[in-house]
C-alpha cells in the first residue's frame, strides 16, 4: 500500500470513528430536521474541508517541530485521550441547539456551513485530524478526514430520518472508544520502540 493510500485510509477510518456519537454528529442530525439532507451534507462537507485544512496545517507545523519518536508517543497518548473522551460522551449544549435552530442566515447552505464550522472548531474530530496529520502527509489526511466525517454524518442523518430517532449512542461510544484505545496502545508501543532503538 502506498503512503498516500495508507494516510487516506487511516484518516478516513479514524475520523469516521471519532465522529460517531460526537456533538457535531448531533448538530448534523438536528440540522437535517430543518433542511434537506443534500443541503446539510453539502454544508457539512464545505465546513469540514475548511476546518480540516487548518488541522492538517497545524499538524505539518507540529510534525516539523517535534522529533518523530516523541510525536508518535504524543499521538498515542492523544488517541487514548480520545478513547476516554468518546466513552464519556458528547452532547449538544443549549448554545449548540440554538445555533442549529437559528434561521438568521437566509441561505440554508450557509446556515449549515456556519453552524457546523463553529461546532467543529476545537472538537474531538478536529483534534483527531491534527493527531493523524502528524503521522501522515497532509493531503491524504485532509481528504480522508473529510470523507470519514461526511460519511459518519450522512449515515446518522439517513438513519435518523428513516428511524425517526438517534442511533444507539452508548454502544457506538463504547465501540469507538475500544478502537481509539487500540490505536493509542499501538502508537505508544511504536514510539517507545523508536526511542529505545
Amino acid at each position: 500500500m502506498t503512503p498516500f493510500l495508507a494516510g487516506l485510509g487511516f484518516s478516513a477510518i479514524a475520523i469516521f470513528i471519532a465522529e460517531m456519537g460526537d456533538k457535531t454528529q448531533l448538530v448534523a442530525m438536528s440540522l437535517a430536521t430543518r433542511y434537506r439532507a443534500l443541503t446539510v451534507i453539502l454544508g457539512i462537507t464545505a465546513a469540514t474541508l475548511v476546518v480540516h485544512a487548518g488541522s492538517v496545517f497545524l499538524a505539518e507545523v507540529l510534525g516539523a517541530a517535534i522529533p518523530t519518536d516523541w510525536l508518535t508517543l504524543v499521538a498515542g497518548a492523544a488517541f487514548l485521550f480520545f478513547g476516554f473522551w468518546t466513552l464519556r460522551g458528547d452532547e449538544m449544549s443549549e448554545k449548540d441547539e440554538a445555533r442549529a435552530a437559528s434561521r438568521r442566515i437566509r441561505s440554508a447552505f450557509m446556515t449549515v456551513f456556519v453552524v457546523f464550522l463553529v461546532a467543529e472548531l476545537g472538537d474531538k474530530t478536529m483534534l483527531a485530524t491534527i493527531t493523524v496529520g502528524t503521522q501522515h502527509h497532509w493531503l491524504p489526511v485532509w481528504i480522508g478526514s473529510t470523507v470519514g466525517m461526511v460519511a459518519a454524518d450522512a449515515i446518522a442523518i439517513a438513519i435518523g430520518a428513516v428511524l425517526g430517532k438517534k442511533l444507539p449512542e452508548r454502544a457506538i461510544q463504547i465501540g469507538a472508544s475500544v478502537l481509539f484505545f487500540g490505536a493509542g496502545a499501538v502508537m505508544l508501543a511504536q514510539g517507545a520502540w523508536m526511542l529505545l532503538s
